[in-house]
């Protein structure tokens, strides 16, 4: 029996806790801030990897050649606090891993953290347009004009219970809040049958889209310095380093393509210690993913550290559509 269960009356008591604030903020006991231009938030209804990032910089390549836009994010695990821009020359400990991945791809859009967000949009509403909320489903404080919500494929909302039995953040019924819901991390050759059968589990509202999006990997790693082909590892001794919370479609990807290697797995957002630092520069070539890449460069800046690139991929060829979708939100938009 899987122990996690054994919590569900622990389940219960944080459903109900949930489900009280936010009947309390759809009738207007608490408050929740409309804003003057668009907002959209990403987020999801569980804890763990989802693939957030992913759809912020989908979404950033998208719009920024079409809008003024800006990024906030609350900066998980950083080490400083309150309002910050986030700078070429920022570190992971000043902003988090992926607010600075972020920067370090799109150097020209603003991209600043706050755990307060309604700070942090106060701030950004001097210099952006258009403002992306990251990791922001639950921050009910804020409305956001557009919310996406991400669900893995392997870990549907539809199958999970809410913490601690399960890893939901809030019931299920929190979709309905969402505009637009997609089924991440698809695998590269599911079947069209399987796809609908969610869609009919799922039985969203009409007002609401679904889509499905797989991880796309790139064809070279890349280094301080160089890009090479990942087909350079194929016969090389390599550790694959991760710190997300879900490692497995990578792992995946190298192990069905026969890539030979050792896997070293840490927690999601780790801080490496001095000595896990130590241990790791007596490896021959480290990959690792670009999020954690952030954080173990400055580290191992002289070593053979490589991170792959990932995109996302909209399934079905339906990218179209959710784009149209996401530009008719904002062309839509009605000021509060």
């Amino acid at each position: 029996m899987n122990f996690r269960k054994l919590l569900f009356p622990f389940s219960v008591l944080y459903d109900g806790v949930t489900s009280l604030r936010n009947k309390a903020y759809d009738l207007g006991w608490k408050e929740s801030t409309e804003y003057d231009l668009p907002v959209i938030a990403v987020g999801n209804l569980s804890v763990g990897g989802t693939g957030k990032s992913p759809m912020i910089e989908y979404l950033i390549q998208f719009l920024k050649e079409r809008y003024n836009i800006a990024v906030l994010s609350r900066g998980y695990k950083r080490k400083t606090s309150g309002y910050r821009e986030v700078l070429l020359e920022s570190t992971a400990e000043e902003v988090g891993d992926e607010p600075l991945q972020f920067k370090k791809k799109f150097a020209d859009v603003t991209i600043a953290v706050c755990a307060n967000r309604r700070e942090g949009i106060e701030q950004l509403k001097k210099k952006a347009g258009v403002i992306l909320l990251d990791d922001a489903f639950q921050h009910r404080r804020v409305k956001p004009s557009f919310s996406i919500v991400l669900t893995p494929f392997d870990d549907l909302y539809l199958d999970d219970y809410v913490l601690p039995a399960g890893n939901l953040r809030e019931s299920r019924s929190g979709v309905k809040r969402a505009d637009i819901v997609i089924v991440t991390k698809c695998p590269q050759d599911v079947p069209y049958a399987t796809l609908q059968e969610i869609q009919f589990r799922m039985e969203l509202k009409p007002t609401q889209s679904l889509f499905f999006s797989r991880i796309g990997y790139g064809k070279f790693i890349k280094g301080r310095t160089e890009a090479l082909p990942l087909q350079y590892l194929m016969d090389k001794p390599f550790s694959l380093v991760t710190g997300i919370a879900n490692p497995k479609p990578l792992v995946d990807y190298l192990k069905k393509r026969h890539y030979s290697f050792e896997h070293i797995k840490f927690p999601d957002h780790h801080n490496f210690s001095a000595s896990e630092i130590e241990g790791l520069k007596k490896k021959e070539i480290i990959l690792t993913t670009e999020k954690d890449y952030m954080r173990l460069q400055p580290k191992l800046s002289k070593f053979a550290l490589y991170y792959l690139p990932i995109t996302k991929e909209i399934l079905n060829d339906q990218a179209f559509t959710l784009n149209q979708r996401i530009l008719d939100s904002i062309e839509d938009f009605k000021a509060p």
